[in-house]
């Protein structure tokens, strides 16, 4: 049974590896895309059902047994997230068999795919540092290539600045990981929460705990590190800009919440939550300001991603359990909604021919379904009731209520209305108004199959939306026990260190 810990990163790095011998056919990298997907949903769904009822699952590679050997750790937290994964895994694939052209399947785009998310649920399963820089980079190199694949020149200037910022962001976590191995002897995670607490060099922890807080920073695109993320998310085609939205930042996300709540746990991690409730409220504000300003459909997306993190980094800085569950539930809402989003601005640039708001209109009355789908996404991601994004704002802010931080609670509410601001104007600009007929870029029109495809990814996320706001019980029960085991440290030291797992 602990082999299915593995199975996640298995998956997909053994379907990128069949599909290389057949660059010339396409139709069987799509469709060997396809089935790994749909393996990994199903392992996923495995994977969180056998957590969820017997605990913490630890798996010691090849037999060494921690903290010396390789360790994956499957708790309830990582569990949720490869499931978030292997949910944007798999209606990408369907998106990409629709969307992705002929040439850019010839550089490997499927496998690169895979790839990615073989490094995405690395992370989300490693249970020591140096993996978890290892998983960094396999994230990086594929997300470097599938930016930059087309080679136009507008995704050539955001994947160098991409990559630029993420090499900066390595080195740093490089720097810290040798640091940290130097003071404390290993790197295992489970391991460090044991022995950092009898530590006498607390300066060189606080140090670490601030580079390690920057590197995750970088990738969560937290205030004032997210400059990259606007200047290059808007360039790759949309199926990648989808899962990148959807996905990346929150492995940055799910890496400050893993080692400041498990790893940290002293004087140095009570400080890094004091710097996050105000960077909070400054990663809040400034991207749903940066949003407003936007005409760019993919670009005010792209700012919003910003904003929403904001509220993840609040619920990590107050540490109470509900803060930890509205968190978690936050995270995973705003993955299904903001990758919906990222689709439904595909479906209106092939449906209208234009990413610019100024150049769109009417599509109120020529795409019914298409305006009612994003009327879901985009309601849920302003947080309006009986959607999962009311729901999951409810949640961190009353935790920011009870626990007196009511300054950032307001900033909260404030950017909740600025977010709505924004979806209105979407919704004013691109199905409301009359079609101004600017003259637009247009490729070929898709054929009704394909189209599907767009359609049908998009149908799928509103579902789970749907279902988060209408099923909130089970939900709330999920995200509040995910809480309470990762403020356990010791079930989780327990599993990796003495095979207390199942």
């Amino acid at each position: 049974m602990k082999l299915l810990v593995a199975m996640p990163i298995l998956l997909p790095l053994f379907a990128a590896l069949a599909m290389l011998p057949f660059r010339e056919r396409p139709a069987v990298q799509r469709w060997l895309a396809l089935a790994s997907s749909v393996a990994q949903a199903i392992v996923a769904a495995l994977l969180l059902a056998q957590v969820y009822a017997g605990g913490v699952l630890a798996l010691q590679a090849g037999g060494w047994a921690a903290p010396f050997g390789i360790t994956l750790v499957a708790d309830l937290l990582s569990a949720v997230m490869v499931a978030a994964a292997a949910l944007i895994g798999l209606t990408t694939s369907i998106y990409s068999l629709g969307s992705i052209d002929h040439e850019r399947e010839r550089f490997f785009f499927h496998p690169l795919m895979q790839l990615m998310l073989v490094g995405i649920n690395g992370a989300f399963l490693t249970g020591d540092l140096f993996n978890l820089y290892v998983w960094f980079e396999v994230m990086l190199i594929s997300s470097f290539v599938l930016l930059a694949l087309g080679g136009t020149p507008r995704q050539l200037e955001g994947s160098v600045k991409y990559v630029t910022i993420n090499l900066f962001s390595s080195a740093i976590f490089l720097s810290a990981v040798g640091i940290l191995y130097g003071v404390a002897g290993t790197l295992n995670m489970a391991d460090l929460s044991a022995r950092l607490p009898a530590i006498e060099q607390r300066n060189l922890l606080s140090v670490v705990a601030v580079l390690l807080l920057v590197t995750f920073g970088v990738k969560a695109a937290i205030f004032p590190l997210f400059f990259w993320l606007p200047a290059s998310y808007h360039t790759p085609p949309v199926a990648v800009s989808a899962i990148f939205a959807g996905l990346l930042t929150k492995v940055g996300v799910y890496a400050i919440m893993r080692v400041f709540t498990t790893v940290f746990t002293g004087a140095e991690s009570e400080a890094i939550f004091r710097i996050l409730l105000w960077v909070a409220p400054l990663t809040m504000i400034v991207g749903v300001l940066g949003a407003a300003a936007q005409y760019d459909l993919r670009k005010l997306l792209s700012f919003h991603i910003v904003s929403q993190i904001g509220y993840m980094l609040f619920a990590i800085a107050i540490q109470s359990p509900l803060a930890i569950a509205g968190g978690l539930f936050y995270i995973v809402h705003n993955i299904v909604a903001k990758t919906s989003l990222f689709y439904i601005s595909g479906i209106i640039r092939e449906k209208s021919g234009a990413f610019d708001l100024k150049k769109i209109g009417g599509l109120y009355s020529t795409e019914p379904l298409l305006a009612a789908l994003f009327l879901v996404s985009a309601l849920a991601l302003a947080g309006i009731p009986p959607l999962s994004g009311f729901w999951a704002k409810l949640m961190v802010i009353r935790a920011g209520l009870e626990s007196g931080h009511s300054f950032v609670t307001g900033a909260a509410l404030l950017v909740s209305l600025l977010t709505l601001f924004s979806m209105t104007k979407i919704w004013n600009e691109a199905f409301w108004k009359d079609d101004p007929g600017v003259a637009k870029v247009t490729g070929a029109a898709l054929t009704d199959g394909r189209m599907a495809m767009l359609y049908l990814p998009v149908a799928l996320l509103c579902g789970v939306i749907l279902f988060f706001g209408l099923s909130f019980e089970p939900v709330y029960e999920l995200s509040a026990r995910t809480a309470a085991q990762l403020l356990d440290v010791g079930s989780y030291r327990n599993a990796v260190l003495r095979g207390g797992g199942s």
